[in-house]
This record gives structure tokens, C-alpha cells and sequence, in this order.
């Protein structure tokens, strides 16, 4: 069976809830998942969970550097060193390890920032086996990555407590 690419953006919750569910799917029908978690400091409550699934692999990331728009020229570059290495790691170990499905969770902004290296990502999309299955998200994907999907989801804001002041939930966005 040929395995596609998907893409889930834009500005509403769920990018990374619809990662994860096709994830538990996937290793509920016995697919071997890898899942990629880019700029989030792994203390989301939904890798507790993740980590106890047969089947799913965390990658965990070991630095975050916070928000992009904080960071000095010094630490951009340390930040592209590190996701750069971080992703090819990660590539190495889908290819060395035959998974059936690899989730980039949060890799639109490394894309979109330089954090790693566009045109190696790029032919790795172009090139990957057809036994792999590819999701990534995050908001404001690039044209070329849209090109190379096979399924793309925007996920919309209407309205989000956050707007009203309400901080992040443990157990609904936490």
C-alpha cells in the first residue's frame, strides 16, 4: 500500500490532537509510529499517554529555545544547529528502523524559520518510501510542502478561551 502525505495548519486547536489520533490509529492497526515533537518542550500531558502505546515511539526533544520571535541571531543559529540535527536523527532512525508512519509535530515554523535545512526536507518528502506515512503540522505551511501533500487540513479558529483571557487547561490543551 502506497503511504501518503499530510498537512494539518492553520490558527484553530487540533492540529496536533488530529496527529495524535491518526497515530493511535495507526499502531492500533499495527503500524510503527514515530512521533516528532518540534519547539515544544515535552511536557504536553498527551505524550504520558503516547509513551505507554505499543507501537508509538517518542522522539523526545531535548533543548527548546522559546518563543522565535525572542530569540537573538545567536540563538537562532543554535536553534537551526539543533532542529537540523534534531530532524536528521529523526530521519535516520524512520530509515534504520522501518516505521510505517513518522508524525512532524510542530514542523511548519522550523521549516518556515530556516531551524533545518529546506531542500534536504524537501527531497527527503520526494523520496520517501512508499511504506512511509508522513503527518506533519503546524501553522502557515509552505507552497512547496503544500505541493507535495496528498491530504491538507486547515484547521480554523472561530473562537478560543485564550482570546478571552482563559490560560491553557491540563487535560484540554496541557
Amino acid at each position: 500500500m502506497k503511504r501518503l502525505i499530510h498537512i494539518y495548519c492553520g490558527d484553530g486547536k487540533g492540529k496536533t490532537t488530529t496527529a495524535i489520533g491518526l497515530s493511535i490509529r495507526a499502531a492500533g492497526s499495527g503500524m510503527k509510529v514515530l512521533f516528532v515533537q518540534f519547539l515544544k518542550d515535552q511536557s504536553s500531558s498527551e505524550l504520558n499517554i503516547l509513551s505507554q502505546i505499543a507501537n508509538i515511539d517518542l522522539f523526545p526533544c531535548e533543548e527548546t529555545f522559546g518563543f522565535i520571535w525572542n530569540l537573538t541571531e545567536e540563538e537562532k543559529e543554535s536553534a537551526k544547529d539543533f532542529y537540523s540535527n534534531y530532524l536528521k536523527s529523526a530521519l535516520h532512525k524512520v530509515e534504520t528502523e522501518h516505521y510505517d508512519m513518522l508524525v512532524l509535530d510542530e514542523l511548519m515554523a522550523t521549516y518556515q524559520y530556516n531551524f533545518i535545512d529546506r531542500d534536504d526536507f524537501v527531497t527527503f518528502l520526494k523520496n520517501k518510501p512508499e511504506s512511509l506515512e508522513v503527518i506533519m503540522t503546524g501553522r502557515n505551511p509552505s507552497p512547496e510542502l503544500l505541493d507535495l501533500a496528498d491530504y491538507v487540513s486547515d484547521i480554523t479558529k472561530v473562537k478560543h478561551p485564550f482570546d478571552e483571557g482563559i490560560p491553557a487547561r491540563l487535560g484540554i490543551e496541557l
